[in-house]
């Protein structure tokens, strides 16, 4: 472990009874929600008052209090409710916020401009360039994608300054986090929002084909993680260049929040004395964190692996033992001198952490008779009551012969921890300075106008059967496709447009890099991107204005449409989440509208053909039916059929044979279609309409296009299909 980099250990509280526990148990730093804007909003969270006194105990402590504001927001929410909400706890001192909206970020940049701001797990930060991207913006902290190796968070540190804050122990998400719309499409409540049902945690059956040979009985969970363990491998996250080791877990107890913090901190104190090469980790200690809480056992997480079933609980059974845990208090020392001769005041001098205050009041009195002793006058200064102090040393300099009513010493020690207590958080206070965002101008009411249609689709003979159709302004390809019919859509007059995949971690390969000149060349308008490392890695390109971002880089506020349009980008695509109503209030010129589609409900390092069967890529693999574009099924107890497409090869290029992460798409049951909506999507004012192929057969896929065609473009009358609406009615919570 370098010596020149302090480590952290963050602990998660749940409430102030859980922020004390950490303290407690030797945290550096916590973190917690208040009452708006955090991801756990069924945690008991903090109040307003809670929040300004934590803020307070962990200064006069020497520890940090970070606040979770890592939701997406609505436009209302953003401009009304945000700012005067933070407002009291950036001026008493809040060491930083976790953020995942982009449009938050730059509003809490302009109005709080000494606020660190921490990139949250939720934004999927998955490789150097979109870190160095953050730390352009401001940033002063990532808190990395849980899925990434020990190899891919070395290398971030190697081309970045920001800091690096990792899970170490605690539950894992089975969707890459901020990326899972599961809970929200199936149940109306957003895992954006803080709100998450974890259908992750519910039986399925599995099946390679639809229908057919179900895996499972209603007795598996083949989407729900053990919890990760990392005490064994403490020293090697250090050395990939972690500098904040965190804790998960605000909704659980203090005991476990105490209990976990308290070996990782023993562990962590060991590693600075005694160096990696003597660091070992008991076997006690091993089963007391199983005991506090597990899901089927625990792992070592994605620090050493891609993903596998060892990774597993296959149950959702929660796990503890007897544990007896007694929540410790912490307590500042404190060093005082007490002077107490006839006919002076009372005089109280207190020193901590190098800081020196000094309270006088009352006069020392001659005693008459039963003169005042030493031991009574300290039993008396000993009653700090729920004051963050204790004495370490309390010198007392007496007369023999004195009398001081009680009353007088109380108040003069109460004057004196106040004035200690002021000096102790004055440098942390803070002045507003920034600038306050300004409300959004509602959008003018335009008249009706027709968007174009755009289309998007990842197999060949999908692609043939729409370009030979025709009747649409521009198409999203993967690289295969791309390279196959670029030439004819441009021919055709359509704008073309690279799909690059929804998660990238690595480089991007060579002959991708390689042949995206050219195709600019030729006349290709621009790329479709799905996370932040492929526009960060675009952009360094010199292509970032040739980038229309996806529904998964989240625009759902006109801070965020701003933001990215200070970026130089084509446009924005409509998030999924928010309801026509909401939309109405978003500014829509630039972006693009999905309207038809089966809706990614989570994107997985994890793969469930590989978890539950073998390998797609292995060549002893049973296949599935050839007409599927699936790879493997699920059935929730609804009997409801979920797809799930393996992405071997996220590039397109055709090789499967490197070390570029694959990783899984779970699809809704049923597609997404605004059909019979045209007039009420026309009226939002947005530039073009998307519809998305997936599943369909090329024949399908000609079916509906030519339907939302009929419906868009014409105006005419089509009839209704079975489509879901997704939240464009209801919206999400």
């Amino acid at each position: 472990m370098s010596q020149d980099r302090k480590v952290e250990l963050l602990a998660p509280a749940g409430s102030y009874q859980g922020f004390e526990a950490a303290l407690g148990a030797g945290a550096d730093a916590v973190y917690v929600g208040g009452a708006r804007f955090g991801a756990r909003a069924y945690a008991r969270n903090f109040s307003d008052e809670e929040l300004l006194q934590a803020i307070d105990m962990a200064h006069i402590y020497g520890k940090k209090l970070y606040l979770t504001v890592n939701t997406l927001l609505k436009n209302k929410e953003l401009y009304e409710e945000l700012i005067p909400y933070l407002q009291p706890f950036y001026q008493a001192g809040l060491d930083g916020v976790i953020v995942q909206d982009f449009g938050v970020f730059a509003a809490l940049k302009e109005a709080f401009p000494l606020l660190h701001l921490h990139a949250s797990t939720q934004m999927a930060v998955t490789g150097p360039k979109g870190m160095k991207f953050l730390e352009k913006q401001g940033a002063t902290r990532v808190v990395a994608a849980r899925e990434l190796t020990l190899q891919e968070l070395f290398r971030m540190h190697q081309e970045s300054s920001l800091e690096i804050e990792a899970f170490v122990h605690g539950a894992l998400c089975y969707s890459y986090s901020g990326q899972c719309l599961m809970s929200s499409i199936l149940g109306g409540r957003s895992g954006n929002r803080g709100r998450c049902a974890q259908p992750c945690r519910l039986p399925y059956d599995t099946s390679l084909d639809r229908g057919k040979d179900y895996k499972g009985k209603g007795q598996m969970c083949p989407l729900s993680l053990k919890d990760i363990c990392t005490i064994e491998i403490l020293p090697e996250i250090l050395e990939a260049g972690v500098t904040s080791l965190k804790i998960e877990g605000r909704m659980k107890q203090p005991e476990y929040t105490a209990g976990v913090t308290a070996v990782y901190r023993k562990y962590l104190d060991l590693l600075e004395k005694n160096g990696k090469e003597a660091y070992q980790v008991e076997e006690k200690d091993r089963k007391y964190l199983l005991d506090l809480f597990n899901r089927g056992g625990s792992c070592t997480g994605y620090y050493k692996m891609q993903g596998g079933p060892s990774m597993m609980a296959f149950s959702n059974e929660k796990k503890t033992g007897e544990v007896s845990l007694q929540l410790r208090k912490r307590k500042e020392k404190i060093y005082g001198n007490l002077i107490l001769f006839p006919g002076s005041p009372v005089i109280l001098e207190i020193t901590c952490q190098g800081r020196t205050v000094t309270a006088s009041g009352g006069e020392v009195q001659y005693a008459k008779n039963n003169p005042m002793g030493q031991e009574r006058i300290r039993q008396q200064m000993d009653k700090l009551g729920n004051t963050p102090f204790i004495w370490e040393d309390l010198q007392i300099q007496m007369d023999d012969s004195i009398f001081v009513p009680m009353g007088v010493l109380n108040q003069v020690r109460r004057d004196a921890l106040g004035q200690l207590q002021e000096e102790l958080l004055k440098p942390y206070r803070r002045s507003l300075t920034g600038r306050l965002p300004s409300a959004p101008k509602r959008n003018h009411k335009e008249k009706s106008h027709v968007p174009g249609i755009c289309v998007s689709c990842e197999d060949k003979d999908t692609a043939q059967a729409l370009l030979e159709t025709g009747g649409f302004q521009g198409m999203y390809l993967p690289f295969d496709l791309m390279d196959a019919f670029l030439k004819k859509g441009i021919r055709e007059g359509i704008s073309m447009y690279l799909a690059l995949p929804y998660i990238t971690r690595g480089e991007m390969p060579d002959q991708v890099k390689e042949k995206i000149p050219g195709w600019l060349a030729e006349g290709m308008a621009g790329f479709l991107v799905r996370n932040l490392e492929t526009y960060a890695m675009l952009s360094e390109m010199g292509y970032g204005e040739r980038c229309r971002i996806d529904h998964t880089l989240y625009t759902w506020n006109n801070r965020a449409v701003d933001f990215w349009r200070a970026q130089n980008v084509l446009g924005n695509t409509v998030p999924l989440e928010l309801n026509q109503g909401e939309l109405g209030h978003r500014d829509n010129k630039g972006s693009e509208m999905l309207v038809y589609g089966y809706l990614p409900l989570m994107y997985s390092a994890q793969c469930v053909r590989r978890n539950v069967y073998t390998c797609k890529k292995s060549a002893h693999t049973q296949q599935g039916s050839k007409k599927d574009r699936a790879d493997v099924y699920l059935k929730d107890r609804y009997e409801n059929l979920f797809p799930v497409v393996c992405k071997c090869d996220p590039w397109k290029t055709g090789n499967t044979e490197g070390n570029t992460p694959c990783y899984n798409i779970i699809y809704n049951t049923l597609p997404f279609g605004l059909l019979k909506e045209s007039t009420q999507v026309k009226a939002l004012g947005v530039d073009s309409i998307r519809l998305s192929f997936t599943m369909e057969s090329p024949v399908e896929a000609v079916r509906i296009l030519k339907d939302f065609t009929a419906a868009y473009r014409d105006g005419q009358v089509v009839p209704d299909r079975k489509f879901t609406k997704g939240h464009f009615k209801r919206g999400a919570q």
